[in-house]
């Protein structure tokens, strides 16, 4: 297909694998997020603190690691909790340090990026169970963060959007921590893959259709995603009941195959009278706002920090982007 792509976008298409050729396996896609995180060059960690703490996970599994970026000025006792993406399959607590760092910093807030295992190695509901896992103890632990257990605002990108969703749900229904708000970044939510953009979006940069083939088949088992076995907390499209879940955020792009059920899961919040911003970037795709450059991904990213920012009740004052 032929896409309308934001031309400050264009040039990050040459630097992207050939949507034509076959998918990375998932140990070569962990290789080059690991050789590409070793060579990412420094972040700016100029007035915060960073440090991992290991806590204890799920009954009867491994401890996990959170990574806590404390910011030098404190701007009251909110807190992010911060879930990654990558398809269920890859990804790590640091990946997203250069965001985080910026939140912590420019909010005046705690972030907490946690470590959950990956699929298929650790197939649902490992990750999300280590997520859950994670916000209690944030919530347990609030007195030594120095921050307030009633203010922590959950959020999650792509695959961990989708973790983020289905947190939401579990801690509602398990009468764990309530979050302030969740914001969902063009969250993964719906294995059924039958919406218009799923099934239309098959060459897209960075997420097609094929990688959410192997993404949720990966995360559900083989022969899983699509059937009536599917947790509404494995795939929160499917949830029934959405009410009583925190105000929520919801970020699409244009040319996304999973722009159609971030726009229906947006529209199923409100008929449940939950509150709920979406918006919808034009000219972009999944993970374009890797070009940080671009007009575009400052857009959203400064809209992010405003968001969040609304949601934990301090004041904001733009100074510098990531």
């Amino acid at each position: 297909m032929t896409y309308e792509f934001d031309p400050e976008l264009v040039p990050m298409l040459a630097a992207l694998p050939d949507q034509s050729s076959p998918a990375l396996s998932v140990s070569e896609i962990r290789e080059q997020l690991a050789d590409h995180s070793a060579h990412g060059g420094e972040i700016d960690t100029s007035g915060v603190w960073i440090h991992d703490q290991c806590v204890p996970g799920p009954p009867d599994s491994p401890d996990i690691a959170l990574r806590v970026i404390t910011p030098h000025a404190r701007k009251g006792t909110g807190a992010v909790y911060y879930i990654h993406g990558g398809g269920f399959t890859v990804g790590f607590a640091s990946m997203r340090d250069d965001a985080n760092v910026v939140v912590a910093r420019e909010l005046g807030v705690v972030v907490v990026s946690v470590e959950y295992r990956l699929a298929p190695e650790d197939p649902f509901p490992a990750g999300l169970e280590d997520c859950y896992a994670g916000l209690l103890w944030v919530a347990k632990n609030a007195d030594v963060l120095g921050i307030d257990p009633e203010n922590i605002v959950i959020q999650g990108d792509s695959a961990g959007g989708g973790l983020c969703a289905a947190l939401a749900l579990l801690t509602r229904d398990r009468g764990g921590p309530v979050p302030v708000f969740q914001f969902l970044g063009v969250p993964e939510i719906d294995d059924r893959l039958v919406t218009k953009s799923m099934l239309a979006f098959t060459d897209t940069p960075l997420w097609n259709r094929q990688a959410a083939e192997q993404s949720w088949d990966a995360y559900l088992g083989a022969g899983v995603r699509g059937t009536d076995a599917v947790s509404a907390y494995a795939a929160p499209a499917r949830a029934s009941e959405l009410s009583g879940l925190p105000p929520t955020y919801i970020s699409v792009m244009q040319y996304d195959p999973l722009r159609d059920e971030n726009i229906a899961y947006a529209q199923a919040l409100l008929d449940a009278g939950v509150s709920v911003e979406v918006h919808l970037f034009p000219g972009t795709f999944h993970g374009s706002g890797l070009a940080k450059d671009a007009a575009i991904s400052q857009r959203e990213f400064q809209e992010a920090l405003t968001v969040l920012a609304r949601a934990l009740g301090v004041d904001r004052t733009v100074t510098r982007t990531r």
